[in-house]
């Protein structure tokens, strides 16, 4: 069986991590090189970092902050924020990074995804979908979850493995930052109707989040913001929880 895995997430405004609640309310959460090097420490199985701003500003991606970030790591590094483009993957894999998360720029042109995938291989390719409900549909978000769509979430993920992603990083916007724990339900109709990797993100507040989201919703991954930056939870009892729930990790 393969090991579930615990990805802290840092979400990176003017060079500095922040964290909010459902997407607003951005609060300053530290250097994000000096977390980055805790984290790995720490036993940390992947970091993402995310360019919130980016595509809300119209700017690309901090590519020298994530060479500086790469450069502290030996574990898997994932990047997203305003990446429209093969150049700009290439920019962030030739920075460092070992795999790219797209959003907005999915939606807009899902043929991206296709160019992507046949350029770098589907390894590198993550698709982040932001996504709230509505009226019962959980409908899909764009702009760091400032801009409804017309998509089902389902729907768009169904296309997304269609077209070669490698992997799907799922956050709830109900359930971002509020601790109440992930949106499982939704997670576990992904991961049953999916076959490629669903992160579960948004909801963490104590360990039985993560272990539910593992038993539950059937999530491959578990990312996290706040509850690691400001040392609510360590990733090493955190771990050592889900062992002992029989939830295979990397200890």
């Amino acid at each position: 069986m393969l090991t579930k895995r615990i990805i802290p997430c840092l979400d990176i405004k003017d060079g500095r991590t922040v964290k909010g609640v459902n997407f607003v309310d951005l609060r300053d959460a530290g250097d994000p090189i000096e977390l980055a090097q805790r984290y790995a420490k720490e036993g940390a199985d992947e970091l993402v970092f995310l360019d919130i701003s980016a595509t809300e500003q119209k700017r690309k991606t901090l590519a020298e902050l994530v060479f500086k970030v790469a450069e502290k790591l030996n574990i898997p590094f994932t990047v997203g924020g305003g990446i429209s483009s093969v150049e700009d993957v290439d920019i962030l894999l030739k920075n460092g990074a070992d795999k790219v998360s797209i959003n907005s720029s999915a939606v807009k042109n899902p043929d991206l995804i296709n160019e992507l995938v046949a350029k770098f291989g589907s390894q590198c390719i993550v698709v982040a979908i932001d996504a709230k409900q509505i009226k019962d549909n959980w409908i899909v978000h764009l702009v760091g979850g400032k801009v409804p769509t017309k998509l089902d979430l389902f729907d768009w993920a169904k296309e997304v493995e269609k077209r070669g992603a490698g992997e799907i990083l799922f956050t709830s916007m109900d359930n971002d930052g509020t601790k109440d724990g992930f949106a499982n339900e939704a997670l576990d109709r992904l991961s049953s109707e999916l076959n490629i990797p669903i992160i579960a993100s948004g909801g963490a507040g104590k360990i039985a989040d993560f272990t539910d989201t593992f038993k539950e919703g059937k999530s491959d991954a578990a990312l996290a913001a706040s509850v690691f930056h400001f040392k609510e939870i360590e990733i090493k009892d955190l771990k050592t929880a889900l062992k002992s729930e029989g939830i295979p990790v990397r200890i």
